[in-house]
Formats: C-alpha cells, structure tokens, sequence
C-alpha cells in the first residue's frame, strides 16, 4: 500500500481546532519541522500538544506558541522558551508537566493498546495530586493514563512508500514509541524509498502504524544549546 502524500500540508490537512497531536523529537533533535511549519501556516488553533519539549522561541513548537496556536502543553522538559514561560505565568496556556519515563510509557501504553500503567515516578510529590495510588510490595505507585492522540506527527531519517521507518541516534528516543500511538500517524523523512528497500532488521516502526509518508526538506537540525570546549 503506498501512503505516501504530496508534503507537509497535504499530510496535515485534517488536523484542525482543538485536535490533540503527538510530536516527535528530544528537545529539538528529531521533530517534525517540515509539518509543524505547516501547522503554523494553516493557523489550527486550540492545539493539546503532547511532546518531549517546547521547542525555542524562534522553532519548533516555540512557532506555534508564537501565534497561540496551543491551548495544552504535556511535557517533561520546556526549558529554553521565554515564550512558553510568559504564556504560563499569565495564565494563557495550561501545561501539565510530567516525568520523562512516564510520558514514554504513556506513549508506549497507547501503542500497546493498554488504558493505563502503574509507575512510581511521582508517587509523594505534586505529580500524584488527586490521582490514583496503588501499593505493591511495599511501594506506592500513580496510575497514568495512556494518551489519547487524534494525530501522531513523527520525523525520521528514512522511510519507504509502504510506511516503514528507520530513526537515527537521539531522534530515535521518543518518535517510535509516538508513530505506534496517534489513531493517524504522519510521518516525514529525509529519504524516501520504494517499498523493499530497507533492510527488515533495521526498520524500527513498521509501516502498519504509519498513515501518511512524505519526504521532508530544508531541514535546520538546530542544537539548543551549543557547547564547545576552549581552543
């Protein structure tokens, strides 16, 4: 089955107000920036974003909160966005900050088809407030929900028209575990191939997870912070 899709803006052309989106990438390792410019583009307000970071102020999601375009933001790390931390303390944005194992394994729950989890981070701390503790063998745990995405949006470095994907080092952190659980999942690629081109044993997500492929451009692949030793 070839899924492949013309762009960006084809690719996200059904996402609209208020829908709940997944993004990919580790701090700005990895993200979608060819659908996320798109987002911006098409102006899609009321946005849940569930995603490793915020993005900068200039890239990234920092784009879309730029136009308040996001109304949620579950994240465990939304460091380097003066944006996002105006928009927070005036009350403008509702953010649920989490631990960054259990946004995984909520991922990961989705994809599973599990509801729920049992996980110790955050069990004592504001984290557990109002949320359900169970006690096994001597140690408390918070019941967390598996996330409920409308779109999954993924980058990674190659990809086939069948929907296989291949994700390379830091990008590889958190863009699997999301591409298995948007109920439609978007993924662009530096390279795209025929279906069959990909060695089996190097495919991380198959392709009965992905819906649409495309194969991105312009790619900046921005380091937060750059940090380089004394010559």
């Amino acid at each position: 089955m070839n899924k492949v899709v013309s762009g960006a803006e084809a690719a996200i052309h059904d996402i609209s107000d208020g829908s709940v989106i997944m993004l990919g990438g580790f701090g700005l390792c990895g993200i979608p920036e060819n659908c996320i410019n798109a987002l911006v583009k098409k102006g899609v307000k009321n946005l849940t974003c569930i995603s490793n970071n915020a993005g900068v102020d200039d890239f990234g999601i920092g784009l879309m909160l730029q136009q308040k375009q996001v109304k949620k933001m579950i994240s465990s790390y939304v460091g380097e966005n003066a944006e996002f931390e105006r928009q927070l303390l005036s009350g403008e944005l509702e953010v649920e900050l989490i631990p960054q194992g259990t946004l995984a394994t909520r991922c990961l729950a989705a994809g599973y088809g599990m509801p729920a989890i049992f996980t110790p981070a955050g069990a004592g701390t504001e984290v557990g407030t109002g949320k359900e503790v169970r006690n096994f063998n001597g140690k408390d745990y918070l019941l967390e929900y598996a996330f409920d995405a409308d779109f999954a949006i993924v980058k990674a470095w190659k990809g086939d028209t069948a929907g296989n994907l291949v994700f390379k080092e830091t990008a590889r952190n958190f863009n699997p575990l999301m591409a298995m659980a948007g109920k439609i999942t978007i993924a662009e690629v530096e390279e795209l191939v025929p279906a069959g081109a990909l060695d089996p044993d190097y495919i991380h997500t198959p392709g009965i997870y992905v819906h649409r492929i495309f194969q991105g451009s312009n790619y900046e692949k921005r380091i937060e912070q750059r940090t380089v030793r004394k010559r």
